[in-house]
């Protein structure tokens, strides 16, 4: 009877499904060989090419996301988000498996299917907290839950980095690290409580309601997981029924299918969220596009057999910067109605300066500060992108729109990859990519500056117009 009563406080308690699932967060992000992950595949130990690991391996990743993405997203609710979580650890260690041992390309092919697997069901751990723990402890929970992940990825960069220039680790070794640390995420896993109630197939009546919490916007990532982790934050303390709340089980897919349709309709419905909404979708598949292929990228312009590797150090940096931008953004007081879209076009310039500078310095130490002021510059402007669209939606469909703009980022990253790195498609070299990434975001950013100064002078030609008519007395 005391052990019932000690294993009903521990589920009913938020601390103890936070830490499992800050545990599970830590070990799934601390990949230490992540950093090293291209000079280990072009290396004595795989011996790929550049070409192949360019224009045939990493592509897959980019497709089997997309394949993965919506399905896997419905699955996460419908299996009320543990399993998928533990899907996601099998997923992370049969990649990592691979990379130890497997040889070959069809074999580097499949790990990037299981590789897309584990990004694509990163969705479950950004989710499951908010179907255990109560309204109010939302904004505390969040906040673990997000730094956790920063905190590991920067470990995880800093350690990698030490190991291969300190200790002279081998890239196999590191590899095997990050094989201890997802087996350590999925073990965790398993301690998670059984979540009862999701965002559409186990909805709670309202027998159960909760407090509506305070609106918080958390720092984004420019992938789906931080878009669904809010949607879970809204959706958990809906206090009203709906229409799918107790439907007919046949017809329970459906309408789920029919509610999403009708909320995305109402979502840009309203033409400054839809601009907003372009940016981030944009912005997002270049900014993967990158990030997917830096790499690469430095092992051109420093062969990692004949150069120190500093990717790892660089990355921290980078995690770094990225994160402090994003702070900053709470701190400045600026009418972001006004210029918020003039800091888009601004900034987005700036990344286009620094994609150009990678393009045509051979310094790899100009290439490594071209990506940190690239990377810096993508985090500050999807916070602002995301305080726009918060500020400007309601609560109960602000993260599906997250969701679906970070859907159309990855159909845009996928047909860029079609077109202009899988081998059937253009094939180019990386240095010929970089150059249609920086024109890529030449592009965005020329949107974005045209739109900020027809706002501008639309803005005071209204105000003009209005201070000009007469006042009745």
């Amino acid at each position: 009877m005391v052990m019932d009563c000690w294993k009903g406080a521990i589920c009913r308690s938020w601390i103890y499904p936070t830490l499992i699932i800050c545990m599970n967060g830590f070990f799934s992000t601390m990949r230490p060989s992540e950093s090293f992950l291209t000079p280990y595949l072009t290396g004595p130990d795989k011996n790929l090419t550049v070409e192949q690991v360019t224009n045939q391996v990493f592509p897959v990743w980019t497709y089997s996301y997309l394949a993965l993405l919506f399905p896997v997203f419905l699955a996460t609710d419908y299996l009320r988000y543990k399993p998928v979580v533990l899907l996601q650890g099998l997923s992370l260690i049969i990649t990592w498996f691979l990379l130890l041992y497997a040889q070959g390309l069809r074999a580097f092919q499949l790990l990037e299917f299981f590789y897309g697997m584990g990004t694509a069901t990163e969705v479950a751990y950004y989710a499951y907290i908010y179907s255990v723990v109560s309204a109010d402890h939302y904004q505390r929970v969040t906040s673990y839950c997000r730094s956790i992940t920063l905190v590991a990825a920067t470990f995880a960069a800093v350690l990698g980095q030490l190991l291969v220039s300190l200790a002279d680790v081998s890239y196999f070794h590191l590899n095997a690290i990050t094989l201890a640390s997802v087996s350590l995420a999925f073990v965790c896993s398993f301690l998670l409580p059984m979540p009862q109630k999701s965002m559409f197939f186990h909805r709670k009546g309202n027998s159960e309601t909760h407090p509506q919490p305070d609106r918080v916007v958390t720092e984004p990532s420019p992938n789906i997981s931080s878009s669904c982790q809010q949607d879970k934050d809204c959706t958990a303390a809906d206090m009203g029924p709906t229409p799918m709340q107790q439907p007919e089980p046949q017809h329970h897919v459906l309408r789920v299918l029919v509610q999403l349709g009708k909320d995305l309709k109402d979502c840009y419905s309203s033409r400054k969220l839809l601009y907003w909404s372009l940016w981030w979708a944009l912005a997002t598949a270049g900014f993967n596009q990158v990030v997917n292929y830096i790499q690469v990228l430095w092992d051109f312009r420093a062969p990692s057999h004949s150069s120190a590797v500093y990717n790892g150090a660089v990355e921290a940096v980078a995690t770094f910067l990225g994160s402090a931008t994003s702070m900053a953004v709470g701190y400045v007081k600026v009418n972001w109605d006004l210029t918020g879209e003039l800091a888009l076009g601004i900034f987005s310039a700036m990344d286009a300066g620094s994609l150009f500078l990678m393009y045509f310095t051979d310094n790899i130490w100009a290439c490594y500060a071209g990506y940190l002021a690239f990377k810096a510059c993508y985090m500050l402007l999807i916070t602002i992108a995301t305080f726009q669209i918060a500020v400007n939606l309601s609560m109960e469909r602000y993260a599906l729109m997250f969701g679906f703009n970070n859907f159309i980022a990855l159909v845009i990253q996928t047909i860029v990859t079609v077109v202009v790195v899988d081998s059937n498609g253009l094939g180019l070299g990386i240095s010929t990519q970089f150059l249609i990434y920086s024109s890529y975001f030449t592009f965005i950013a020329g949107i974005f500056l045209i739109r900020s100064v027809y706002t501008i002078v639309s803005t005071k030609c209204r105000n003009t117009s209005t201070a000009g008519e007469p006042t009745d007395h």
